[in-house]
């Protein structure tokens, strides 16, 4: 596969998830009593799913390598994640809200670099990168902090944190990956 390609495979993935994870973000808001063993399956796949995208995106090589620059490190961790859940979901189901508010802290402090490294670059659109992901970081702090005790307000609120996240990596997506067409992709 061509490094264009494989930048625009990268990048269409990350839209994709983005768009599946809002999705899941106004369902969860709209349905908190959703079950949690099923939530954590979904989540499993979804990690799964992303982490192999980030993979693919950290391999690529974008024009200002911004969008992909901790995929490495953060697409193992959300493959490995995944996968938790995915065959441990019974021992992780009370955590669950942790683990999701964890990878969206994360995500949302590792693409707070991101927005600044973007300034640096000259990007028009680094401070909406940065505002969401202040927004999305919040929200994770939030969701791993638990301050209240009912399973339908984690719900809502984890349901808060998908759709930031999906926000947030879709801005990502189409304001800092940054593709270089090759001559001879372009005659093709």
């Amino acid at each position: 596969m061509g490094n264009s390609k494989t930048v625009k495979a990268a990048k269409l993935g990350y839209i994709v998830t983005s768009l599946f994870l809002c999705g899941t973000g106004v369902f969860l808001m709209a349905r908190p009593g959703f079950s949690v063993r099923l939530l954590g399956r979904m989540a499993g796949m979804l990690l799964v799913v992303c982490g192999i995208i980030k993979l693919v995106g950290y391999f690529s090589r974008d024009l200002y390598r911004l969008a992909f620059q901790f995929d490495l490190a953060f697409g193992l961790l959300s493959v490995v994640m995944g996968l938790l859940l995915l065959f441990h979901t019974e021992g992780v189901i009370l955590t669950l809200h942790v683990i999701i508010g964890v990878m969206a802290l994360a995500d949302g402090l590792f693409k707070l670099q991101t927005a600044l490294d973007a300034r640096r670059f000259g990007l028009e659109h680094w401070w909406v990168i940065g505002a969401i992901a202040a927004i999305s970081a919040v929200f994770g702090l939030i969701l791993v902090a638990a301050p209240f005790a009912g399973a339908m307000a984690l719900m809502t609120l984890t349901g808060v944190t998908f759709f930031t996240e999906g926000v947030l990596n879709l801005c990502v997506a189409l304001y800092a990956v940054k593709i270089i067409e090759s001559k001879k992709e372009e005659k093709g």
